[in-house]
């Protein structure tokens, strides 16, 4: 069975009638995901994860212990009970009396447990008439004298009481898993990318819901995507926009006179890099008045001197803004070095700036 950390909280066990109950669990759920996805709620007050994963990540399960005691702390403003074994049924009663049990002890720990820890009043009672006190008695029986003795629930309570299921039935509160799936369904749906044959992968749904609980805890603008907006330059159109807003930004229709046609830069520099065009005749390149190269660009020279011949280029294309105030005029051109890397420039004020990088 999974050693699994369960997190027992009694102040919110018991659901209020304004609901806040329900969204403090659901709260304290979404933060314990964040130290472990596979955190699971079973009921109100409840929780379990698997103590493997985190152990390794935090350093040892005294490490993860004292995480998940801060979390609740957190959240809640009360003090959780957390205990360590193996099955949920365990774990729950490790986490009540607050006990870390040993890898394989968790049979014996069960063993000890009084018969009322099955969950049956019925059962606790026709056990104590025969003689049967406690939970590994009880799972001593052969299970062909179960039906002599006792009802017809005592079968599942009885494999659950000799380790062959890990849970008792009823553990988990079914209706409550589906009201936070429809509570977390009913939030605001966001545009998908589908894989190639139209699904979605394991790794990309865990993705989104862990970007939903951020957002969900930190605000709208928590979480910020790259996106498409209107402009001249990489720069210009480069906007950072809050993820699930609309998958790009309308253009206004603009001309845009002077934008590099497709395809875009797939970096686009936001502090572009210093860098010297030269001639054959290894001279300083310029940009004159009417946006003409004063020579074929043969080298480009980075910081520290690096030099790389030039085998194409196209441009430049002219950039004049803001007429009517203090003109700006930049060109932009494109070049293809001899390695096959391509590169977009920009020159102002007789200076060259790299500024974008193709695939």
């Amino acid at each position: 069975m999974e050693r699994l950390l369960a997190v027992w909280v009694e102040e919110i066990a018991t659901e209020s009638p304004e609901g806040g109950t329900v969204r403090m669990n659901i709260a304290l759920n979404e933060a314990l995901t964040l130290l472990c996805p596979f955190t699971e709620i079973i009921r109100l007050g409840l929780f379990v994860l698997p103590v493997r994963g985190p152990s390794r990540f935090f350093g040892g399960e005294e490490a993860v212990l004292h995480a998940v005691l801060q979390c609740v702390f957190d959240i809640t403003s009360r003090r959780a009970r957390v205990g360590i074994a193996e099955g949920l049924f365990c774990a729950e009663l490790a986490a009540k009396a607050e006990l870390v049990i040993a890898p394989g002890e968790s049979e014996a720990f069960r063993r000890t447990q009084p018969l009322e820890a099955l969950g049956r009043k019925d059962l606790a009672a026709t056990g104590h008439r025969l003689g049967i006190h406690s939970v590994g008695a009880f799972a001593d029986i052969a299970p062909a004298r179960i039906a002599e003795r006792f009802n017809r629930h005592a079968f599942v309570l009885h494999r659950v009481a000799r380790g062959e299921l890990s849970e008792l039935p009823g553990q988990r509160d079914t209706s409550l898993t589906r009201r936070i799936t429809r509570l977390n369904d009913s939030g605001e749906s966001v545009r998908e990318q589908l894989g190639f044959f139209g699904q979605r992968g394991a790794g990309e749904i865990r993705a989104e819901e862990a970007a939903k609980r951020v957002r969900h805890r930190l605000g709208p603008e928590s979480i910020q995507v790259a996106n498409v907006a209107a402009g001249r330059t990489p720069q210009d159109r480069t906007a950072m926009v809050p993820w699930g807003s609309p998958a790009a930004i309308r253009d206004s229709g603009a001309p845009w006179p002077g934008q590099v046609g497709h395809p875009s830069p797939v970096t686009a520099l936001r502090h572009p890099i210093t860098v010297q065009l030269r001639d054959e005749f290894d001279q300083p390149i310029r940009v004159g008045e009417r946006g003409l190269l004063s020579a074929a660009p043969a080298y480009i020279m980075f910081t520290p001197p690096q030099r790389r011949s030039i085998t194409w280029h196209a441009g430049p294309w002219p950039l004049v803004e803001r007429w009517w105030q203090q003109s700006r005029r930049r060109a932009q051109m494109q070049i293809l070095l001899d390695g096959g890397e391509a590169m977009l420039l920009a020159n102002e004020n007789q200076a060259w700036w790299l500024t974008g990088i193709y695939d």
